[in-house]
């Protein structure tokens, strides 16, 4: 669906989705200000066209032993895209790399690394970052508290 197509209902839908993604569709209605099978039709329409990718669960990273945050600048000896094709591709398959960005700027990568403690990224880096073909600096700061951390997107921007 593009998004010039999404109305103020549509918006609210995802608005309140995002929220609480486990919403039962009748209190998801009445939230919206719809009944609940006209609901259900536009929750599927924002499925089917991509809108709405998936749903999960948001898993407490201290609560499963994984408190250490890592933020990793890579650059690459050159920015071909047989390089980079290459250094994404080796990224995909790393699971404590929980998000990748292709930048601009002094760095190619930025990496979000999540690890139980110091020894685990020491492992990551050596065994596997560092041995990615093509790699010539990494640079890692960690973080010491998280401020701010949302998942849902700010909607606002969006109009009718």
């Amino acid at each position: 669906m593009p998004k010039h197509r999404l109305d103020l209902i549509d918006r609210k839908i995802l608005a309140r989705l995002q929220k609480d993604g486990r919403i039962a569709n009748n209190d998801l209605a009445a939230d919206v200000g719809l009944s609940p099978s006209p609901c259900l039709r536009r929750v599927k329409a924002l499925e089917d066209s991509g809108v709405i990718r998936t749903y999960v669960a948001l898993v407490d990273p201290a609560t499963v032993d994984l408190p250490v945050n890592v933020f990793v600048s890579v650059t690459l000896e050159k920015q071909i895209e047989e390089r980079l094709d290459a250094f994404e591709e080796a990224i995909r398959h790393r699971p404590e790399v929980v998000e990748c960005y292709l930048m601009t700027g002094e760095a190619d990568y930025l990496l979000r690394v999540v690890v139980p403690d110091l020894a685990a990224y020491e492992y990551f880096l050596k065994t596997h970052l560092t041995r990615v073909a093509g790699v010539s600096s990494i640079k890692s700061s960690f973080a010491l508290k998280q401020v701010r951390y949302e998942t849902a997107l700010p909607l606002h921007h969006l109009s009718v």
